[in-house]
């Protein structure tokens, strides 16, 4: 088999390729800059270097096959040359060594490559050196400005008493009561509703459902239902039309039959110090309105923290000139693809329909989801260097804490999250995450940063005590050190996710957003599942007369979570990334 046009499996920028140990030989090579992001590397191995290459194939050829007068392994290698041919060999051996070398070559030269590198033997003869040479992208060098004069702005912090009264609102729905009415439908009421479903006249057999309850306005079924529910009265119908958004009828237009089965609206609780009492450990109203008050300053808070972050990444972005490989790009771009397409079980006629129902069209999805791409690998590339330029180095503690933080978003054990990292070589790429994010902190900490006030923000309280480079010692992030070590031979970029999965959040909205109608949805379902789990809205009454809203509302938002949209990532993929 021949070495030439070999494409190794490589890692994405949060786990450089071939990190390997240098042989005691170094090997000739010259590394000629083809572009910024781009170099080619020109190698040559003697052939007395190739001898242990050598030895470990006969070695191996040895065990494989079987010779008359020789036990298996014990057949001399001038036998095996003769019955199989030198120049097999030679293929065997140049194939095996090329990656040692190439890794070689990488550490003696310093470059920290990013994709798959595509390698040409040039020189093969047994007998004389091993010449190849290999094209690959790398990390560019970046002339980082000085952090210091770096200034940006967030928007103040200001809690306003609408927005208190707005949540004091929602705790209060949370404690409100269902009660049924003798009057026809209104928005804000909670029904019970039958659907079905045709299309041309003919039945859909799995798209009917009984005793569904639904909040009216709400939006969680199927576009048009909320409108076609309003003035009916019990036991009243309407068909209106809707596009079925899965099934063997996806796509088409459909007639709906939505009947009312029952209709209950919602009391809420007054706003006084008896539900203060109820609701909470405070006595008073006005003490609730304070904790309130409290968490949503809170949230603005995290907010204003991430606004930080955005806004100080942008502002280096905006002045620093960050040269991006393309291969890197598209392994990012084919990721968003992917993730937009799984929902729709891979049909792009459907997904390029729902595209344009939205008023977009494929060209457009793809122009942004190129440039969504661009800018995140820019944004890691940025960062990596900015890391490497301020030694941010990553403590354990930074690791732990990341980690408890992924797996109550993932609402799994830290433990179980952390196996199943290191099973699909994560880890270096949580490493790298943190990495990034506390190189941002460290930016900000030079910059200047200030809200719409005027006011300077201090980014030790907002981000917490930041670890500074000489706080940790290099011996208490080895174990994150070891699991980046420990995957530079991981899968090839096409064969997992790049980072930057908040990208493709923003870019599976067609999936994502498409209402389903519920008929449809019961095409999973109506074997059995949504039937049993989706509480009929007379035993919803029943059950919870002095429960909470949500409860009783809980089956519609069921029958929602059945609806096409886009796979939600792996434990693994917050962020995202091709290994």
């Amino acid at each position: 088999m021949g070495a030439e046009g070999r494409r190794f499996k490589s890692c994405h920028p949060d786990q450089p390729t071939a990190r390997t140990t240098p042989r005691s030989t170094p090997v000739k090579s010259i590394v000629e800059q083809l572009s910024p992001t781009r170099v080619r590397i020109n190698v040559e191995v003697p052939f007395d270097e190739l001898e242990p290459d050598f030895r470990r194939a006969y070695k191996e050829l040895a065990k494989r096959v079987r010779l008359p007068g020789f036990r298996p392994g014990k057949a001399p290698a001038k036998l095996l040359e003769a019955r199989f041919g030198r120049e097999m060999m030679l293929d065997q051996v140049v194939n095996d060594a090329l990656p040692a070398r190439y890794g070689q070559a990488v550490a003696e030269s310093e470059i920290q490559p990013i994709g798959r590198p595509d390698i040409d033997v040039t020189k093969k003869e047994y007998g004389e050196d091993l010449a190849f040479t290999v094209e690959v992208d790398v990390r560019p060098t970046l002339a980082l400005p000085d952090l210091s004069a770096l200034q940006v702005s967030v928007d103040a912090i200001e809690v306003t008493d609408e927005e208190v009264d707005a949540e004091l609102e929602a705790l209060r729905a949370r404690f409100g009561t269902l009660t049924a009415v003798d009057r026809p439908v209104g928005a804000g009421d909670f029904v019970s509703i039958d659907l079905s479903a045709t299309v041309d006249g003919e039945e859909v057999p799995n798209a009917a459902a009984e005793g569904l309850s639904h909040e009216v306005g709400s939006g969680r079924l199927i576009a048009g239902l909320d409108d076609a529910l309003l003035g009916l009265s019990v036991e009243e119908s309407r068909v209106f039309g809707a596009k079925l958004a899965a099934g063997e009828h996806a796509g088409q237009e459909a007639e709906v039959t939505v009947t009312v089965k029952s209709v209950k609206e919602r009391e809420l609780p007054e706003a006084d110090d008896e539900f203060a009492q109820l609701a909470s450990e405070f006595d008073t109203i006005d003490e609730l309105r304070a904790n309130l008050s409290d968490q949503v300053r809170q949230t603005k808070r995290a907010q204003q923290a991430e606004a930080v972050r955005n806004a100080t990444v942008d502002a280096l972005l905006d002045r620093v000139e960050v040269p991006v490989p393309q291969s890197y790009v598209q392994a990012q771009v084919d990721s968003v693809m992917h993730s937009a397409l799984s929902g729709l079980d891979h049909d792009e006629a459907r997904f390029n329909e729902l595209l344009s129902e939205q008023g977009s069209s494929r060209e457009a999805f793809d122009v942004e989801a190129r440039s969504a791409s661009e800018k995140d690998v820019k944004r890691q590339l940025l960062l990596d260097a900015l890391a490497d330029d301020l030694e941010v180095q990553v403590g354990q503690d930074d690791l732990t804490e990341r980690l408890m933080t992924t797996s109550q978003q993932y609402g799994v054990e830290p433990q179980q999250l952390f196996s199943y990292l290191q099973e699909n070589n994560q880890l270096p790429t949580m490493f790298a995450d943190v990495r990034r994010e506390l190189a941002v902190k460290a930016v900000a900490d030079a910059a200047t940063i200030t809200d719409t006030n005027g006011d300077t923000i201090d980014t030790s309280e907002l981000f917490g005590k930041r670890q500074s480079p000489e706080g940790q010692s290099a011996d208490e992030a080895e174990p994150a050190g070891e699991a980046e070590e420990a995957d530079h031979s991981g899968p090839a970029a096409d064969e997992a996710e790049p980072a930057g999965e908040a990208e493709e959040a923003d870019h599976s909205g067609p999936v994502a957003d498409e209402a389903e109608p519920a008929g449809e949805a019961e095409e999973a379902d109506h074997s059995g599942p949504v039937a049993d789990e989706a509480e009929p809205a007379g035993e919803a009454e029943e059950a919870d007369h002095s429960g909470s809203v949500a409860d009783e509302a809980e089956p519609a938002g069921e029958v929602e979570e059945a609806e096409p949209a886009r796979e939600e990532p792996s434990p693994a993929a917050s962020d995202d990334a091709t290994t």
